[in-house]
């Protein structure tokens, strides 16, 4: 996909990956929708580095819990820009553990609603639009949650909310891809414990001990925690250089899911 011209809706962006995303989109010639409904005090930042790209944008606070607000988005960014050809699913709500303790049933709902329904009500949305275009991508992020659940190191940072969310994403991503093609794409980022999301920049990894930090790095192969541009590039990717890739889950983790298990050497055998 040639990105000059083209319109992207980034949802989740006012900070952290998805802002990273919005970003780089609108470097390569995007116009981006960039969206957010918390942390009100980053939105001036947004805007500053919106506007530094040098693109055409639009910044929306929306709760994209509230299905009926999603059909008045894609209005307004008709309306704006006359066309839609990238979704990137961002959006979440991941209570920490070692932040929230047990659940309740209010956090349990919010996550589910924000982690899941909303990807559901967004994408049926923005489907026709998609289509439309005749090249459309969609990127559902997601995380290793969904296949680690709460165990091992990483039990202190996910909850069993957020990692059902994340197992059902999966599924989506394939259902979509099925309803998508062959207009559009629709691939799957199943990140790992990332700077912003559960590792540097959160409140849950500053409340972890030292020890318990080096144990979850101890468990990832590649023995550090994600970074922006790990994101950034594979998103580019997926969107530029996988012209015959969709229904995929791409996990990119380090290698945390496997364990950080090395190879034994090789034994002389007895025969």
């Amino acid at each position: 996909m040639n990105l000059k011209g083209k319109v992207a809706l980034v949802l989740g962006s006012v900070k952290g990956i998805g802002k990273a995303i919005g970003l780089d989109l609108a470097r390569q010639g995007v116009k981006v929708i960039y969206t957010y409904f918390d942390w009100p005090e980053s939105v001036e930042a947004l805007r500053r580095d919106a506007a530094d790209t040098g693109r055409p944008h639009l910044i929306a606070q929306i709760d994209l819990r509230d299905t009926n607000g999603v059909d008045g988005l894609m209005r307004q960014i008709l309306s704006r820009f006359g066309r839609l050809d990238i979704l990137i699913n961002n959006i979440e709500r991941g209570g920490m553990p070692v932040v929230h303790g047990a659940y309740t049933q209010e956090q349990w709902d919010l996550e589910l609603e924000t982690t899941l329904r909303a990807k559901q009500w967004v994408f049926a949305a923005a489907l026709p639009h998609l289509k439309q275009s005749g090249d459309g991508v969609v990127i559902n992020i997601s995380s290793i949650a969904g296949l680690v659940g709460r165990s091992g190191p990483a039990s202190l940072l996910f909850n069993e909310g957020y990692a059902a969310a994340n197992r059902a994403i999966s599924l989506l991503t394939e259902t979509w891809a099925r309803l998508g093609a062959p207009e559009v794409r629709v691939n799957e980022i199943m990140l790992g414990i990332f700077d912003t999301r559960h590792a540097e920049g959160t409140r849950g990894w500053g409340l972890l001990t030292d020890e318990q930090k080096a144990v979850i790095l101890d468990h990832t192969l590649l023995g550090r925690t994600g970074q922006m541009d790990d994101v950034v590039q594979l998103v580019r990717f997926l969107i530029t250089e996988a012209p015959f890739m969709t229904g995929s889950v791409v996990r990119l983790d380090g290698g945390y899911v496997l364990g950080g298990e090395k190879v034994m050497p090789m034994p002389k055998g007895v025969v």
